[in-house]
């Protein structure tokens, strides 16, 4: 099993519904976010293009932010997810440094390094991810990438995507539709 995201980038709108949902469901900071929206203006007017995409952890294969962790608080859990355990976490930072997609922080308040998860708590009930779950236009899909009949599967045989830095090696499961 092996969990991935894939974002269509021709229906996301930018409008941080999956932001407000994963802020919600992890009593977030205000200031902080486990996910965010960016957008890539292409071109000269008047051929100008924008990309929107909803942005988080990349729950790469590869994780860097794994390798360097000194108490093994960073790890890869079942399905491929990334996640910190918080009682091992003793806030040293080096995991935030790695991570080449700056998908971590420092949480003030519980005083360890945190980030998105894919709710594997709720995935682990049968549930989406909340940003998936609410998303007004749905352009998130969430699966099981050894699923050959998974949604996520088909559109990733059927489509052309992208991932984000992958000179990076890190083979990260967050991919983009186009």
């Amino acid at each position: 099993m092996r969990y991935a995201m894939a974002i269509d980038t021709r229906k996301c709108v930018g409008c941080g519904d999956c932001v407000v949902a994963c802020q919600e469901q992890y009593d977030i900071p205000a200031g902080y976010c486990r996910s965010w929206i960016a957008e890539q203006v292409k071109g000269k007017y008047p051929n100008v293009s924008m990309e929107m995409r909803s942005e988080r952890c990349n729950h790469c294969a590869d994780a860097p932010c794994v390798v360097c962790c000194p108490t093994d608080s960073s790890h890869i859990s079942e399905g491929g997810i990334v996640l910190t355990d918080p009682d091992l976490c003793i806030g040293c930072g080096a995991c935030i440094e790695s991570c080449p997609y700056d998908a971590r922080y420092f949480d003030p308040v519980n005083g360890n390094a945190t980030k998105c998860t894919f709710c594997h708590e709720r995935v682990a009930g049968g549930k989406l991810p909340a940003c998936v779950e609410v998303c007004p236009t749905y352009c998130m899909f969430f699966g099981d990438l050894d699923d050959p009949n998974a949604e996520i599967t088909k559109l990733l045989r059927e489509r052309d995507y992208k991932t984000l830095k992958p000179e990076m090696g890190t083979e990260p499961h967050i991919f983009y539709l186009s």
